[in-house]
């Protein structure tokens, strides 16, 4: 797995995740393009999400997923997330029937409860990808589903961006940022239990570069990428 800090061209101050999302939770829906994650849900083939009865939504945020998922029909969301700040406004959002402030990695809802398990945007917060997929195989029934997007690599280490955000005084913050090659998805979530069913790559195209005119020099080159894994019945 390679270091993000060979690649860091931004040099930003580092604070820890809980810390980081507490503090760009005011300002992180304006931010966030849905050409990163919803956009690449949307294209997925599966899984069936009228189908799904209930979902474990890991690094929940501001509920943006779970809205997502609650307009598809899924009928019950948990929601689980390491920043306060960003739990209180998932709160007043109302996709989710409970909400936990909690470790992605070590959630303490129960096992075997949910057909999904899905995660976005989080992942390059982990240093190591096995205990999120372990977790994820622990809240699934036989037969679940996992669902993964994340900034991806090949993005990550030509722009040297980390994940940030800029403060209410204007200092640029970064977020502790790993690297996750697709292989090592594909190593952990094997390891766990989980099959490959479905891997989609989102690029730099019009709609990022009309958003942030900069990343033209981007164009064509993936950003985000969404994994589906499912358990053996």
């Amino acid at each position: 797995m390679p270091d993000f800090a060979d690649f860091d061209t931004r040099h930003y101050r580092t604070v820890d995740p809980a810390t980081g999302y507490d503090g760009w939770s005011a300002t992180y829906e304006g931010s966030v393009l849905d050409a990163m994650d919803l956009g690449l849900l949307d294209g997925l083939t599966a899984p069936d999400w009228s189908a799904v009865t209930a979902a474990a939504d890991l690094g929940c945020g501001t509920g943006r997923t779970g809205s997502w998922l609650r307009a598809r029909g899924v009928a019950r969301i948990d929601g689980v997330d390491i920043s306060s700040g960003m739990l209180e406004l998932a709160g007043k959002r109302g996709a989710h029937d409970t909400l936990t402030l909690g470790d992605v990695r070590d959630t303490g809802l129960p096992g075997g409860s949910y057909d999904l398990a899905i995660a976005s945007l989080i992942d390059e917060h982990l240093p190591d990808l096995a205990p999120l997929y372990a977790e994820a195989f622990r809240l699934t029934r036989p037969g679940g589903t996992c669902v993964l997007v994340s900034y991806h690599p090949h993005f990550s280490m030509v722009s040297g961006m980390p994940t940030h955000y800029t403060d209410a005084s204007g200092e640029d913050i970064a977020i502790t940022t790993h690297v996750h090659l697709i292989s090592d998805h594909v190593r952990a979530a094997t390891a766990a239990g989980w099959t490959l069913a479905e891997l989609s790559e989102g690029t730099v195209d019009d709609t990022w570069v009309a958003a942030k005119p900069t990343w033209e020099r981007f164009r064509g080159h993936p950003v985000s990428a969404a994994y589906v894994w499912t358990r053996p019945a």
